[in-house]
């Protein structure tokens, strides 16, 4: 029995089946439709994966769960999804940014490859059953849902994702696992009525974002939004900092570096070099550092110098403070908002419970878990479905090998 349709779920059942066709695979799933996430993520095209193929490097993009996934991804990894995909006629392809979508680039392609494989093998797919309690006994798993149906397996691989909620996890607690307690990550950063969300839709490559009195900090995009924040920069410092964020209750300050390749030394340099230089040009006139013309006269109304002013006519103190604008713009964060489709829990089944090599409870044999029920998640950028698919694949090919035994 695997309990959730998701992404890990078809992924454990199709290579439990492939692994040993004696099997008897079953998906029970709680809503009306499997895969839903699979067909919503990356804007409806499915990040399926990341091309990082080194392990030590692909471990630094989960705040949680890394060192458990360095044995895992031995086993099976992103080079190993792109082979599985292929033999099953869908290519993946990598974008310049490393993200890996199907060649079709769109969701529909992996969700029919998972069908297709699930009718091949055999595999029954059951809706609406929402599991409630698992009782183990006798080498054998009583599994009952929400109407008091019950269901019993030798084997169970629990794959339902993360829950937000405390209670939610209440069942799998009962079996005498660990939970993590469950928050947010991968959110966008909201403000209160501030002047720069008037810029909302400009976009900054590369800025560097640090919470204040903190050591968390990324570097990245960023996007000014009505709301506030968002971006590559924003996600990431939002997954890494998930759990001190949620203890702040959303409200704290970050300082943004808008010019993060430079120092305070070098700006003061080019700002005076380009004073002297051009001292009846207007500072309004050339966005420095490849600025936006909006944004760049925001940073210079901040620090009240008129666009308008010549260079000549700026001080050596107002280009200092423009210079504090530039390296440590400091904002308060009041909230959070979900990333579009890429809502993500960080907590979940405690790892040090479970066997990485074979996925397997180490409080109870034959139950099994993978995906984001347990206490793993990444960034943005398909390192979460990587999650999935590996620990998917080492629980498929432990619970095959046991039930040849």
């Amino acid at each position: 029995m695997v309990v959730g349709g998701g992404a890990a779920g078809f992924f454990c059942a199709i290579n439990a089946a492939e692994m040993n066709p004696d099997l008897e695979v079953v998906i029970l799933e709680k809503s009306n439709k499997v895969l839903s996430k699979v067909k919503i993520s990356g804007g409806g095209r499915c990040n399926v994966t990341h091309a990082c193929f080194d392990i030590s490097e692909l471990i630094q993009y989960y705040p949680r769960g890394g060192q458990f996934l360095k044995k895992c991804f031995h086993w099976f990894n992103p080079q190993h999804t792109i082979q599985w995909f292929k033999l099953r006629n869908v290519h993946l392809v990598a974008e310049p940014d490393g993200r890996m979508f199907s060649s079709t680039n769109t969701s529909q392609t992996i969700i029919n490859c998972f069908l297709d494989e699930a009718r091949k093998k055999n595999i029954r797919i059951m809706l609406n059953k929402n599991i409630t309690s698992i009782i183990s006994a006798n080498q054998l798993f009583k599994l009952t849902t929400h109407t008091s149906e019950t269901f019993e397996a030798n084997y169970v691989c629990i794959t339902t994702g993360g829950f937000p909620k405390p209670e939610q996890w209440n069942w799998i607690a009962a079996l005498g696992h660990t939970i993590v307690p469950p928050v947010p990550s991968l959110f966008t950063f909201n403000m209160h009525k501030h002047a720069i969300q008037q810029l909302s839709g400009i976009a900054i490559p590369n800025v560097c974002v640090r919470i204040a009195n903190t050591k968390l900090e990324q570097s990245g995009a960023l996007l000014i939004t009505h709301f506030g924040f968002s971006g590559p920069a924003i996600l990431k410092l939002s997954a890494w900092g998930a759990r001190w964020l949620a203890e702040n209750n959303y409200h704290f300050n970050i300082n943004i570096n808008w010019i993060s390749n430079e120092t305070e030394h070098t700006i003061r340099s080019s700002l005076q070099t380009y004073r002297s230089t051009n001292p009846k040009q207007s500072i309004g006139t050339r966005c420095m550092y490849n600025f936006p013309e909006r944004l760049w006269h925001y940073f210079l109304t901040a620090v009240q110098i008129n666009p308008q002013s010549k260079w000549a006519d700026i001080s050596n103190q107002q280009i200092n403070q423009l210079i504090k604008k530039l390296l440590y713009d400091s904002y308060l964060i009041q909230g959070k908002t979900t990333f579009k489709d890429e809502f993500v829990t960080a907590g979940g089944v405690q790892l040090n419970e479970v066997n990485a090599n074979t996925m397997e409870s180490k409080k109870i044999p034959g139950l099994y878990f993978a995906g984001e029920v347990l206490d793993i998640d990444g960034v943005t950028g398909g390192f979460n479905f990587q999650n999935a698919w590996t620990t998917a694949f080492i629980a498929a090919s432990a619970i095959a090998k046991s039930s040849r035994q």
